[in-house]
């Protein structure tokens, strides 16, 4: 049953960003342009271009994607909380800056060498600067989701007074389960006023969709995600599945053109030169994939019997496939499409020949069994 929610879930776009920080994955300047592209045409609200201040390429490559879309989606990019990095990303001409710096105390102890109270006043002292300079200011207080919470609200507050527009929550080394995720973001909220809070997860333990979820149900009104969900480790939060999840769980939209998904995926599949899981949701090849008989008779006569969604929704497309648990619907729905005439008796010749050579180990494809038509009737 569909649960209906108000509002409507603004998508964080991050594949130019966390996405392209995962080993192996580097994109030249028109590359990391080409995506943008595809994100703006996708519909996300926000597409955060790089880390300006990391590299002369990830500046220019900022630079020009938002001098490029600047107009029709919001370019945002990550800056740390320092003024020599805010002023870099600055010079790229976006509109809004996502700020970060950490509230754990294991990042403070071991990474940062700053006392709470330190962290407190640059938080304050950059948000504010940055704000000064006309942009809006996104804050996440790194490695919120092993913050001690009394400090984390703290570290919330000082962002908000001093102009942060909207909170993001990350879950940076993806700890979080869907209850402790909703209670944090119940939490956040009490702090934040009329701000958009927002999630950003990582899969290390596989629960980044579900944690996002959670996140919106609890009221957050962005999320953060990559295409196919790329990124360090295990992996960001995957726009896909965040969108049509939404949509389809939660009766909300996210002004994503959905029909785009599977296009989108490939294309950055394609140069990222990361393969796309074969049981990956939504995008995956198997994501409408059915071969035993009971599915395809179902799937035939209604797809939502055995889909919950279709895949032209998602520009996707359905596979029957052939092997031991084939039934005769779906020889027949192939042999219709190719125009083939077979009598009952021939399709079950067919079927007991296909099942055979399965359960020899061979590969049956729809070219095999078109072919077996073929000989059976010489």
């Amino acid at each position: 049953m569909v649960v209906f929610y108000q509002g409507y879930v603004r998508i964080f776009d991050t594949t130019l960003r966390d996405g392209e920080q995962a080993p192996g994955i580097d994109l030249t300047v028109e590359q990391k342009q080409e995506v943008a592209r595809r994100l703006a045409l996708l519909g996300v609200d926000v597409i955060e271009a790089g880390f300006p201040a990391s590299s002369r390429a990830e500046f220019i490559a900022t630079k020009r994607i938002n001098e490029e879309l600047g107009e029709s989606v919001e370019v945002t990019a990550l800056s740390r909380c320092n003024r020599k990095d805010i002023d870099v990303t600055l010079d790229t001409g976006v509109s809004s800056i996502h700020l970060f710096l950490a509230t754990s105390d294991i990042h403070l102890k071991h990474k940062l060498k700053m006392t709470r109270e330190e962290v407190l006043t640059k938080i304050g002292e950059c948000v504010s600067y940055t704000r000064s300079h006309g942009v809006r200011v996104e804050f996440s207080p790194e490695d919120s989701t092993r913050s001690e919470l009394p400090f984390l609200k703290r570290a919330i507050e000082t962002a908000v007074s001093a102009g942060a527009e909207r909170i993001n929550i990350p879950d940076t080394v993806g700890v979080m389960d869907p209850f402790r995720m909703y209670e944090l973001v119940t939490n956040i909220r009490q702090v934040t006023g009329d701000r958009v809070v927002s999630v950003h997860c990582h899969n290390d333990f596989g629960m980044a969709t579900a944690n996002s979820i959670a996140g919106i149900r609890a009221g957050a009104r962005q999320v953060h995600v990559t295409v196919n969900g790329i990124g360090e480790r295990a992996g960001n939060t995957s726009l896909e599945e965040v969108v049509m999840a939404t949509r389809k769980l939660l009766g909300m939209d996210t002004g994503v053109d959905t029909t785009r998904l599977y296009d989108t995926s490939r294309f950055v599949s394609q140069v990222t030169r990361v393969p796309v899981p074969f049981f990956k949701p939504v995008v995956g090849e198997n994501a409408f994939g059915h071969e035993a008989g009971i599915h395809v008779h179902g799937v035939l006569e209604n797809p939502y019997t055995y889909e919950p969604m279709t895949p032209e929704e998602v520009g996707n497309l359905r596979h029957i496939a052939f092997g031991k648990h084939s039934g005769l619907h779906g020889l027949r729905a192939l042999f219709e499409e190719h125009g083939i005439r077979v009598t009952d008796s021939e399709l079950k010749t067919i079927l007991e020949e296909v099942k055979d050579k399965a359960e020899k180990g061979e590969r049956v494809t729809p070219e095999s069994v078109l072919a077996m038509a073929s000989t059976i009737r010489k």
